[in-house]
């Protein structure tokens, strides 16, 4: 089997992945994935029992059961480079031997959902929808530094909605689909389903221009009349491509649910969404 000698699987002096902070038995199957840390205790606060409890740098760990199943709550930070360390470690954990640093002969799949705040791209979309990934259009580069298998319907889909937004040549998008039976799962009639636009950035990366100018500031606007192929470009996040990309290829299952906070073609943003949040996570936890 592969050995991964220490410059390449890092670990603490506990043994465990060096930037998570934990070992294998920390974390369930089923992995639900935060941006911002204080989102982790939003989670448990539903959980019958709690077995783990960790935090190292902004990796905030809580393990528990809801209604019989084991469930982990983990914050990522924000942005697609968090997410190559997390897929990459939660996936080391399940995969290798880390004592060992060799590969495991049989895998684990995870499944690993996403829940985070998105800007809405579609104008009849209200704030505080549900919004559900199916397909990510990834405006960062992470993906591009991996071997990565894309579908033709990918690579095509990816030129075909760069062509009608009109990006700059600089930015080479990608397109990678979710796991469409944890779409499925996660959906029902209120939701929205559609293509994320993810971004390596909050202001300029997303079109927003404060004192700096942005090369896409017309993309929100545009990406409202993309339809083709029954798809839309429904909102505008930080991780879903990456996650998607990476996990795929790792062999497990990821999903993104988002609650809309903003809407960009109606300038308009939410007054204040802990309830909404709240209201969403035991939305996720009642259909996983």
């Amino acid at each position: 089997m592969q050995y991964f000698p220490p410059t390449e699987l890092a670990l603490n002096a506990q043994g465990q992945v060096y930037h998570l902070g934990l070992l294998r038995e920390h974390i369930s199957e089923t992995v639900l994935l935060v941006g911002d840390q204080d989102r982790v205790s939003l989670i448990s606060a539903f959980f019958d029992t709690i077995e783990h409890k960790s935090q190292h740098r902004e990796f905030v760990c809580h393990t528990g059961t809801y209604n019989g199943k084991r469930i982990t709550a983990l914050s990522t930070g924000i942005g697609t480079d968090n997410i190559d360390i997390v897929v990459n470690e939660l996936d080391a954990l399940v995969n290798i031997d880390v004592a060992q640093r060799t590969e495991r002969v049989q895998k684990q799949t995870l499944n690993l959902i996403r829940i985070g705040t998105c800007g809405i791209l579609q104008p009849q979309i209200p704030i505080h929808s549900y919004l559900i990934s199916t397909y990510a259009f990834g405006l960062d580069n992470v993906a591009h530094f991996y071997d990565i298998a894309f579908t033709d319907l990918e690579l095509e889909m990816a030129k075909r909605i760069a062509d009608f937004l009109e990006l700059p040549n600089q930015i080479k998008p990608y397109f990678v689909s979710a796991d469409a039976s944890l779409c499925f799962q996660l959906t029902d009639d209120s939701c929205f389903p559609g293509v994320t636009i993810t971004s390596s950035g909050f202001y300029g990366p997303q079109g927003r221009a404060l004192r700096l100018g942005s090369k896409i500031a017309g993309i929100p606007l545009r990406a409202q009349h993309y339809h083709e192929n029954n798809l839309r470009l429904i909102n505008f996040e930080m991780e879903s491509s990456a996650l998607f990309a990476l996990g795929r290829s790792l062999g497990h299952r990821c999903a993104t649910i988002c609650l809309g906070v903003a809407n960009r073609p109606n300038t308009t943003f939410s007054e204040g969404y802990l309830d909404e949040m709240k209201g969403m996570i035991k939305y996720v936890l009642d259909r996983i």
